[in-house]
């Protein structure tokens, strides 16, 4: 007798079950996102707020620009070599003990850099925090294919997503305050106390990670056993579909397609560090003085990044259209970045930045909806991982490249006008993609 088991029912009308459905992933969609935006804003800062300590601690500890983009860059050593690990045991041991696990772990190891005082002391921490990341990002994505069937992901993932910038909406006008008002206190750098205490909300979160999420719809208490029939129908529909999916570790390593969205994805990241590593030096050439005030200007290339990243998703999964809605964000992205390579002026700069943010951040989550468009079960927690770790060793090369490009040439420009042919690579290889494989 239960109303909400009356949309399962065959004698429902088609409008009723539609409604039923979509009331159900609404209360999935705000019981789950905002709680792992959250956790990805948290991840997001403690990875790139080293940009921010760069300002200060760069001139500190004598590093070259060389130094400080290789520093940046090694943390993607660590996540790579972890990352398919650790997304096979989160498959295995549920994803609410070991998200927790991940951010705990990295919580520590971020307030650590605290004692960082040798170029060989940072390499090691940023290789041990990326270690400590490892699976997080592709463990959510996995953990959204639980949840949400393919026509439903490109939404989810758009908004999960948008921590990216929000994380530099807030994150960078407070990194920039922390450095300058806490600059000295107790025998402290600004850059240390920084690391400190954004280090502290990974660990608290973690500690609720536990106790806040399920690893699966039949474990949810506050769904009734008609939305956990529901989601459960839907996804093993969405499972059917994707017959041709590598089933095992093996046949993930050794399947074309996983291996040629690596190449696609690592184009996309190849933008997205050179942009989020280097914004605030972008920003403090082109005149902008004063530790906050670039923390301000850097915030706004990421709140136009917020606003086009999740429009984009909404209307690929509207339309059930991939391709050209990576390929148009990956292009405009290209046009920023070589803008901004030539910008006489500070408008100018942030106005080609905030192009770029809006680009090349909003590829990243519409990427997603290729890969999970035809992976599914084992071979889904292999590829995810595969893909996301492969694509990620740009976030090495990235940075140090364009470090070293700017001690080469005493500017940015050619690291930008780098960044901006991978990009046009990126949408080529989309471009090639079969629409339908990946248009679900």
């Amino acid at each position: 007798m239960p109303v909400q088991a009356a949309p399962l029912g065959g004698a429902t009308a088609p409008a009723d079950e539609k409604s039923f459905a979509d009331r159900t992933y609404a209360k999935v969609f705000w019981r789950l996102v905002p709680f792992l935006m959250l956790c990805y804003v948290v991840a997001y800062l403690d990875r790139v707020n080293v940009g921010f300590a760069k300002l200060q601690m760069s001139q500190e500890l004598k590093f070259s620009e060389t130094v400080y983009g290789l520093g940046a860059g090694i943390f993607f050593l660590g996540y790579f070599l972890f990352e398919v690990p650790s997304n096979v045991i989160l498959h295995r041991v549920g994803a609410r003990v070991w998200i927790a696990r991940i951010m705990i772990t990295w919580g520590i190891i971020s307030g650590a850099f605290l004692f960082v005082n040798s170029e060989w002391s940072f390499y090691g921490m940023r290789f041990l925090l990326g270690l400590a990341e490892a699976g997080f990002y592709p463990g959510v994505i996995l953990y959204t294919t639980s949840w949400f069937p393919a026509h439903r992901r490109a939404k989810v993932i758009a908004v999960f997503m948008a921590a990216i910038p929000i994380s530099g909406i807030f994150g960078n006008p407070l990194s920039g305050w922390i450095m300058d008002a806490f600059n000295g206190a107790q025998g402290l750098s600004g850059w240390q106390w920084m690391f400190l205490i954004e280090a502290v909300p990974a660990v608290l979160i973690g500690l609720a990670v536990f106790f806040y999420l399920d690893n699966r719809p039949a474990e949810a208490k506050w769904l009734s056993d008609a939305e956990k029939e529901l989601l459960e129908r839907d996804i093993a529909a969405d499972n059917r579909g994707k017959e041709s999916s590598p089933h095992s570790i093996a046949t993930v390593f050794r399947n074309g397609r996983v291996w040629f969205m690596s190449l696609i994805y690592f184009a996309f990241v190849t933008g997205q560090y050179g942009l989020t590593f280097w914004m605030p030096t972008i920003v403090k050439a082109s005149g902008v003085q004063g530790n906050l005030n670039i923390g301000l200007i850097s915030a706004i290339p990421f709140l136009c990044a917020a606003i086009v990243m999740v429009l984009f998703g909404l209307s690929a999964d509207r339309m059930r259209e991939r391709r050209w809605h990576l390929i148009v964000p990956a292009l405009l992205g290209a046009v920023g970045f070589v803008v901004s390579a030539s910008a006489g002026s500070t408008t100018i700069a942030v106005a080609a930045l905030s192009v770029a943010a809006a680009g090349v951040l909003t590829c990243s989550p519409l990427f997603w909806s290729l890969p999970t468009a035809f992976l599914s079960g084992a071979g889904a927690a292999a590829g995810i991982a595969l893909i996301n770790s492969v694509g990620n060793l740009a976030g090495f090369v990235s940075p140090y490249v364009i470090g070293a490009l700017r001690d080469a040439t005493g500017s940015t420009a050619a690291g930008m006008y780098a960044l901006a042919a991978m990009l046009v690579v990126g949408s080529v290889c989309v471009f090639v993609t079969p629409a339908r494989m990946v248009n679900r």
